[in-house]
């Protein structure tokens, strides 16, 4: 047998109860001190629905990247060689595992045969054409009464990363 007290759990309450009465304290538990009531706990509540993504600009390189190289009917190895980075690099770039550098990225669209701005600006328009694609995406404006809407995309304009 143990002469060690019983290890009960106490609950300390974040705000006060309803009601003021103290719980009755257990018959085979000595009290020990004032006895306090349990904690009024709010009905749960379902969270809210999960906003859409921004897509991750690695991502978005990583497609344009992968999609170009497919293009040209190029294997991993053959492009890594040509940007000299290693090949498993390359792999997780493409599948957007990792963020490149600049200095990557140039040499990355240098070995398929693009500047760096032709890299970036197929990423923006991979970036616009998801973005116009999610619902809620753009700001719709109207320029007379019975014209009809057009959608402008958040993301006119140049991209650049450094």
């Amino acid at each position: 047998m143990s002469n060690q007290a019983p290890n009960e759990a106490r609950v300390i309450p974040l705000r006060p109860a309803a009601t003021s009465r103290p719980a009755p304290a257990p018959a085979d538990v000595p009290a020990r001190g004032p006895q306090r009531s349990r904690p009024v706990l709010a009905p749960r509540q379902t969270p809210p629905a999960p906003a859409s993504k921004e897509p991750l600009w690695r991502d978005l390189v990583g497609d344009v990247l992968r999609r170009e190289r497919l293009a040209q009917e190029r294997t991993l190895k053959d492009v890594a060689d040509a940007a000299r980075i290693s090949m498993p690099y390359l792999s997780e770039l493409e599948r957007g595992r990792k963020e490149a550098s600049s200095e990557v990225l140039a040499a990355a669209a240098r070995a398929l045969g693009l500047g760096l701005g032709d890299l970036l600006s197929l990423t923006q328009d991979e970036l616009t054409r998801l973005a116009r694609a999610g619902a809620g995406r753009g700001r719709t404006t109207s320029t007379t009464s019975t014209s009809p809407t057009t959608t402008t995309s958040r993301y006119d304009g140049m991209c650049l990363a450094a």
